[in-house]
């Protein structure tokens, strides 16, 4: 079993888009909003939120990249959807990541244990992919964010 963590190419030798454009947006963050009882509305802005700030901590190692497939909906992932994917953090046990199994891209959810590795889903209707020794898992980024629409527009 070979783990990895890339930080270069695909296996085909193409390089991944790494770099988030640095694209200035701030715009109004307000200070709540009741998800539950109706609440006295505040009219002001708190500060401004800049998405940069708020989604990227490292601008040269973070990629964006839409889901196919419902293996993650379990965790809040439905096709279409963005994640926001950083290629500089240390996945851990339990982390959302992108891997690469054996050449093939997959997003799911990583488990560490004394007894070995598996990427699980987080739908039943999928089995985990349990890394044995000759397979190659390299381990392309951690998920920090899922951007999608509440409703398909």
């Amino acid at each position: 079993m070979t783990l990895t963590h890339s930080q270069h190419t695909t296996p085909d030798g193409l390089v991944p888009t790494l770099s988030v454009r640095e694209l200035k947006l701030s715009l109004p963050l307000y200070a709540s909003v009741q998800a539950g009882f109706p609440s006295p509305a505040d009219d002001y802005a708190a500060e401004p939120l800049d998405l940069n700030d708020y989604l990227v901590k490292d601008s040269a190692c973070t990629f964006f990249v839409r889901v196919k497939g419902d293996s993650m909906i379990g965790a809040g992932i439905y096709p279409g959807d963005i994640l926001v994917v950083d290629r500089s953090v240390e996945a851990r046990h339990d982390d959302v990541v992108v891997a690469l199994v054996n050449q093939q891209f997959t997003v799911k959810r990583l488990y560490r244990r004394r007894d070995g590795i598996r990427l699980v889903a987080e739908n039943p209707a999928f089995a985990p992919i349990t890394i044995g020794g000759n397979d190659e898992l390299i381990i392309w980024g951690v998920v920090g964010h899922v951007l999608h629409k509440p409703t398909k527009l």
